[in-house]
């Protein structure tokens, strides 16, 4: 999908600033469906969810792939968010009530096949493309994995959440979800999930003009995110959860200012070190809450889950219409005597992606500060824990 930005804007004549509110709306979407999930999954169970899920994509796909405006398109993109909402919403707790021991690791290698199904997808679009097949060909690649875990899930038998099995009641989950530590942890993952999925959303438009294939790029990114987040155990007994959290902080912000310099094939050394900083975000702020607020339960890792997707759908607006201002200023800027029109606009696109990948690298540096602060705090408790 996110090789479509483009593609469908182009399809239906809409602008690069509305195919944002496009795409925002599978993440308001999940948002929606993250909170409603964290109440349901308690009581409706996880395999209710995971049926809604699958009704909720195959409608949105075939919507999609009958489009012809704006409402089309953004009904469908609502239909898949909310999908893609229940999908996480009964699965995060799932994996923490199997491996209650090891829940950062585990949420990391459930969380391997977010960038995985990226790069199978990215690699498939590429091919898609080059072979002259139109966008409804990459569209219905989504059927597949849709159809895959419907066969697997909607046979299982799932067991209840933590919280019930733990005898937790309803109101020490809602007081869980009110605590300090709780409050921080969601404003922080505003910023980690603009950074990670604000930033993945949009930059096969943003790198479009730096030498190299940006779907290419995309993909070379999320393979890393998943090799990453398949050796989070590992780091994690090293640094601890939120050592990883600074750690990644630390390399989105480098990351993010080398990609918005780079050009050609150094643009792989950039995105790589971009890559091993937003790996661990999402799963690792699944696991800390998990780990260190165990009564917030399903519902505070659909509360997570579900402001990070919130602050996706803001933020991509945002780029969509900072990018769209930035290539009109460089245009007006790269329209000088001796310099070809298309010349033109392709600086004027590299100088606009360049831009605002600078202003996105605001927002992990952010982090820097709030993660060093955390890892100090949890640091001192850990020591005067063992003294």
């Amino acid at each position: 999908r996110a090789n479509l930005i483009g593609t469908l804007g182009s399809e239906f004549n809409i602008p690069i600033s509305e195919m944002g509110i496009v795409t925002g709306t599978a993440f308001w979407g999940f948002t929606i469906s993250m909170i409603f999930g964290g109440f349901l999954c308690d009581y409706w169970g996880m395999k209710k969810l995971i049926f809604i899920a699958f009704l909720g994509h195959i409608l949105g796909i075939i919507l999609t792939l009958i489009a012809t405006d704006f409402w089309t398109l953004f009904i469908s993109t609502l239909l898949i968010g909310i999908a893609n909402g229940m999908v996480e919403a009964a699965c995060n707790p799932l994996v923490t009530t199997l491996y209650p021991n090891n829940k950062t690791e585990k949420l990391n290698q459930f969380h391997v096949w977010f960038p995985g199904g990226i790069v199978l997808g990215g690699v498939a679009a590429y091919f898609i493309d080059k072979g002259g097949l139109n966008w409804q060909y990459q569209m219905s690649l989504i059927f597949i994995p849709v159809i895959a875990y419907g066969i697997l899930f909607l046979k299982e038998k799932l067991p209840v959440t933590e919280r019930v099995s733990s005898g937790t009641t309803s109101g020490e989950m809602v007081k869980s979800c009110l605590k300090p530590l709780f409050i921080f942890m969601v404003f922080c993952m505003l910023l980690t999930s603009a950074t990670e999925l604000g930033t993945n959303q949009w930059i096969v438009e943003l790198l479009g003009n730096v030498g190299v294939p940006s779907i290419l790029l995309l993909v070379f990114i999320n393979g890393l995110m998943a090799l990453g987040r398949s050796y989070a155990g590992k780091i994690e007994s090293k640094i601890s959860s939120s050592g990883m959290l600074l750690f990644s902080a630390i390399f989105s912000t480098l990351g993010l200012v080398l990609l918005g310099n780079s050009n050609g094939y150094w643009s792989f050394l950039s995105a790589a070190i971009f890559a091993l900083g937003i790996c661990y975000f999402w799963p690792t702020m699944l696991g800390f809450v998990s780990e260190h607020l165990p009564d917030s339960g399903a519902l505070g890792l659909s509360i997570i889950s579900g402001t990070g997707m919130l602050s996706v759908s803001l933020i991509l607006p945002f780029i969509g219409n900072f990018y769209e201002n930035s290539i009109q200023n460089h245009t007006i800027i790269e329209q000088v005597p001796g310099i070809e029109t298309n010349k033109a606009v392709q600086i004027a696109h590299l100088a606009a992606g360049s831009e605002t990948l600078m202003m996105v690298a605001v927002l992990p540096a952010i982090l820097v500060i709030a993660f060093g602060m955390l890892y100090i705090k949890r640091k001192s408790l850990y020591l005067k824990k063992i003294q």
